[in-house]
């Protein structure tokens, strides 16, 4: 029964298919009254469907309908004898919807396979015993177990154990990620060959796979402007066309033109060919098909009408902390001076740094978890506010932090100033007197610079960072990546104003941000990109299209795919009016029949809604 439900309309066309031809069979070998009969049943199959919805759309809502135009045309036809005719046109007719609702079929399937990632039940922790429950009945701080090969069943964070995680099925990504204690999981994952006890951080209908599910949903809906212009038009054309074919089943047969009989046959023809199905179906298959590639690659459109929006941008901003670049410093030199050694140095770093929240402080203990130094104890720490932090440490005070906490030469001075210049962070580390040095700096996400390239590739111009950071910091990693300018130094109402400057000047613009500091940005442009923001509500508030994970190659991928949308769009439009047009002067001036002009019509109808179906492959991505 669920199969039936499932390809109902592709067999009912396909029923429809065999009628015609074994009718059209039967009406050449002489037996008139079988082929009629066969045929009539082929009229039933293929074409209830389309007469139920147009009487409906008639009654209901007082409008007519392309479906409505085809079951009078297909009768019009029977009516004068033509029947053969008149089930081609209801057989080709059938034929252009089931494809046509490939697409939308396509989405829906992807949603449901979304709604299966979701585990049934999950194995909760209580008072140290195990108990297999509903996973819709977890709560946030629940501990549950999850064992190796199973399905995460709530989004939460690791409290104990380690595993490498499959995570393709939420953000896309093609390994698996190693987890341990702290790690972010997401419900819907697949845990590798470690048990891990998760602490349960989103309540069921939070997590991350119900809004991925939330986001699709609301994508399928949502109609883009030019498609809402489409359908009114179809409503009020479709009026006009009825009009038409009456007036040329009358009044050509009433001045002498043709006889009553050619003047019924031309009016069927004109209510077929002027019908305006591929019209109608230039843009939902293509946009439909465009959500679907995207949500299977990562990138989360909150309606079809972005993804035009995006492929009509003609500038982009990027945010540079986070997007561009990763957001975590890293260590990149340790310079001792004296007869002290870097992993000495960087080991009494550390040891100050331990205890330290802050990101640089964090950097550098994991520089020295990751060369195994031992980490000394310390006392009497402290944080001195927007300089450093110092402690006891051997015997001495030792502080970790910027020049202003030490008395340095000139030579020093100017090694600090160039590394600065060059994008790094650098701070001194000494007992009062400084014995050395730390360089650190924040790394270009490795697909950054391809991702610029391949944006100018797709013409778009400028692309510019927005950076809250010091204009020497912005300028090295904008040389890096190679955007047209970085612009530095600026706070969240700096970014808007930078982004409304774009859009005054360049026209539409795109916002890729964090989805957190960037939300102004985000929804200042006229569409708002969130990389790797979406488990933060700003980021599915704000954003118009959400990354699933930091992956800057997916805004070129996204950009390509709304163009490449816009190009079939385009393509399908001009198909469908020329075509139109062609056929409606060929039904006037005598040159097809009825079959012809089904043929060229429908075949038109599925042109267009085959055309669309491209975009369900893939479109490329940058190569660094």
């Amino acid at each position: 029964m669920h199969l039936w439900r499932e390809h109902a309309e592709a067999v009912t066309t396909a029923v429809c298919a065999v009628a015609v031809a074994v009718g059209w069979l039967l009406l050449r070998s002489g037996l008139h009254a079988a082929g009629v009969t066969v045929l009539v049943a082929g009229y039933v199959i293929g074409g209830y469907r389309q007469a139920r919805d147009g009487v409906v759309t008639l009654i209901r809502d007082r409008e007519l309908d392309v479906d409505l135009l085809m079951v009078v045309a297909a009768i019009g036809a029977a009516a004068i004898g033509e029947w053969f005719d008149g089930a081609l046109l209801i057989f080709i007719f059938a034929l252009s919807g089931t494809l046509e609702g490939y697409a939308s079929a396509r989405t829906t399937r992807d949603i449901a396979a979304l709604m299966a990632l979701a585990p049934d039940e999950a194995i909760r922790l209580r008072d140290g015993a195990e108990e297999t429950v509903p996973a819709s009945t977890l709560t946030v701080g629940d501990r549950i177990l999850v064992r190796p090969g199973a399905r995460i069943p709530a989004d939460g964070t690791v409290a104990e154990g380690s595993s490498a995680v499959n995570q393709a099925p939420i953000t896309g990504e093609s390994a698996p990620v190693d987890k341990a204690r702290g790690a972010d999981v997401f419900a819907g994952s697949i845990n590798g060959h470690g048990a891990l006890y998760v602490t349960v951080a989103r309540a069921p209908g939070e997590t991350l796979l119900a809004r991925i599910i939330e986001l699709v949903k609301e994508a399928q809906a949502n109609r883009p402007a030019t498609q809402l212009f489409i359908e009114r038009f179809e409503r009020g054309y479709a009026k006009v066309v009825v009009a038409g074919a009456v007036l040329l089943g009358v009044l050509p047969a009433v001045v002498g033109w043709w006889t009553a009989r050619e003047a019924v046959y031309r009016a069927m023809i004109f209510l077929v060919v002027a019908s305006p199905c591929a019209l109608a179906a230039a843009m939902m298959p293509t946009l439909l098909s465009a959500l679907s590639n995207a949500a299977r690659n990562g990138i989360l459109f909150k309606g079809s009408s972005f993804v035009e929006a995006l492929g009509k941008i003609d500038a982009i901003a990027f945010d540079k902390t986070g997007t561009l670049t990763s957001g975590h410093p890293v260590v990149t030199q340790v310079v001792a001076m004296g007869d002290s050694s870097p992993d000495v140095l960087l080991a009494r770093a550390a040891s100050i740094e331990s205890a330290s929240e802050h990101p640089v402080g964090r950097a550098i203990v994991t520089e020295a978890g990751r060369r195994k130094l031992g980490l000394l104890p310390v006392s009497n720490f402290q944080a001195v506010v927007g300089a450093g932090a110092r402690g006891l440490l051997d015997g001495g005070v030792w502080s970790v932090g910027r020049p202003a906490l030490f008395q340095i030469h000139d030579g020093l001075s100017r090694t600090v100033a160039e590394l600065e210049g060059q994008g790094h962070t650098v701070v001194l580390v000494g007992d009062g007197e400084c014995r050395g040095y730390i360089a650190l700096r924040d790394r270009v996400r490795p697909e950054a610079g391809a991702a610029v390239r391949f944006l100018r590739g797709l013409g778009i111009k400028p692309i510019v960072g927005l950076s809250g950071d010091s204009p020497a910091t912005a300028e090295a990693i904008a040389a890096e990546v190679g955007v047209d300018a970085m612009h530095a130094g600026l706070y969240p109402e700096d970014k808007v104003r930078k982004v409304k400057e774009l859009a005054s000047s360049h026209g539409a613009v795109a916002m890729v941000g964090d989805g957190v500091n960037d939300a102004p940005a985000l929804a200042a442009a006229n569409v708002g990109i969130a990389m790797g923001g979406i488990g933060t509500d700003v980021a599915l508030e704000t954003a118009d299209v959400v990354l699933s994970r930091d992956d800057v190659s997916m805004v070129p991928y996204a950009v390509a795919l709304g163009r490449r949308s816009l190009r079939i769009i385009h393509q399908n439009l001009a198909v469908a009016l020329t075509v139109i047009v062609a056929l409606v002067l060929s039904d006037l001036f005598g040159l097809i029949t009825l079959p012809w002009g089904v043929v060229g019509h429908e075949g038109s109808t599925l042109l267009v809604t085959l055309n669309g179906l491209r975009l369900l492959r893939s479109v490329g991505r940058p190569q660094a």
